[in-house]
């Protein structure tokens, strides 16, 4: 079965480095495909091509909202670049 979310999240040019996607629950849990550490978390909002994006919390142990001032929704590609750009992200890996 082919996910479309987990497809264009494969084939999107990080600078950071590859990324994999796995389905979870209600959402995809993006790791670094070099390391596996998470990077990211996205869930699906239901409206058009958004999804939510988290961030894994060291300090919390547990998928916090990415927003500098709360919840992120942005389209899916818009979330990706978001990624690739924000460090807190990439903590872990």
């Amino acid at each position: 079965m082919t996910d479309p979310i987990i497809q264009r999240v494969e084939a999107f040019r990080c600078r950071r480095g590859p990324l994999a996607a796995e389905r979870r629950n209600r959402g995809y849990t993006l790791y670094h495909a070099v390391s596996g550490q998470p990077v990211a978390r996205l869930r699906p909002t239901g409206q058009d091509n958004c999804v939510e994006v988290l961030y894994w919390s060291l300090w919390k142990e547990r998928w916090i909202n990415g927003g500098p001032l709360g919840r992120a929704i942005l389209p899916l590609d818009r979330a990706l670049e978001f990624i690739a750009a924000e460090d807190i992200f990439w903590t872990a890996t």
